[in-house]
């Protein structure tokens, strides 16, 4: 699924999509507990600048999208600004969307157009509004809850266990003195399996003056020691 609204005022509004259909549709399981895999992936920014960073692949690539352009038909309060003689910013834009449009339908890409008179705290809300519904609407179609995440929840479940960690390798390196340890004698003491997360930790710590953490290199990135400097 891929946003293209021609509006500087509307360069968020693909993001908000990503969040409210990605989120509310990328399940694992049905409402039946089947596993189904369903979700859909959004992309797109601005347009008019943004178009040139996709539209090469949706017009020859894989069609395995659709598109949605979102039409403005008022360019700004008061007069528009002439890029060249008899030719306005605004009329750049209309023909950026007409031309991008076209284009896709000229090898077979099929789009829809939502086109509003202006950008306003109404016309933003019936946006809104319109892709909640439709987005609820298609939760129904494929049989899942579209309002809760579990995988949003388990990132911050497993966010949570790395910050455990932390405070599990600080105290070590504590109780190490100056002697140190390298990641791997650190991992087997406090997070067997772990090697790669202290690791991470460990070089987070030792890159961020303050934390308490230096490194002396070894001859590889796992021989190095890290001790705790306060």
């Amino acid at each position: 699924m891929v946003i293209l609204p021609y509006k500087d005022r509307l360069a968020l509004f693909s993001r908000y999509l990503q969040q409210l259909v990605m989120e509310s549709l990328g399940k694992e399981r049905d409402l039946a507990g089947s596993i189904v895999h369903q979700g859909i992936a959004v992309y797109g920014n601005k347009g008019s600048t943004d178009q040139h960073a996709y539209v090469q692949q949706l017009r020859e690539g894989v069609p395995n999208f659709f598109a949605t352009f979102i039409e403005v038909t008022k360019d700004r309060a008061g007069s528009s600004l002439e890029v060249e003689p008899g030719v306005t910013s605004g009329d750049y834009l209309s023909g950026l969307l007409q031309g991008t449009r076209r284009a896709l339908y000229e090898n077979g890409r099929a789009s829809v157009t939502i086109t509003v008179p202006e950008v306003g705290p109404r016309t933003v809300g019936m946006l809104i509004a319109l892709y909640e519904r439709a987005v609820g609407f298609y939760a129904t179609l494929v049989n899942v809850n579209a309002y809760h995440q579990p995988g949003v929840e388990a990132g911050k479940k497993a966010a949570g266990s790395v910050l455990e960690l932390q405070q599990k390798v600080i105290a070590a390196l504590q109780a190490k003195g100056d002697a140190g340890a390298t990641c791997e004698e650190l991992a087997a003491a406090e997070a067997p399996g772990e090697d790669e997360t202290a690791f991470k930790i460990l070089e987070h710590l030792a890159a961020n003056p303050g934390r308490g953490v230096a490194k002396t290199p070894g001859k590889t990135p796992f021989d190095a020691v890290y001790r705790w400097v306060g």
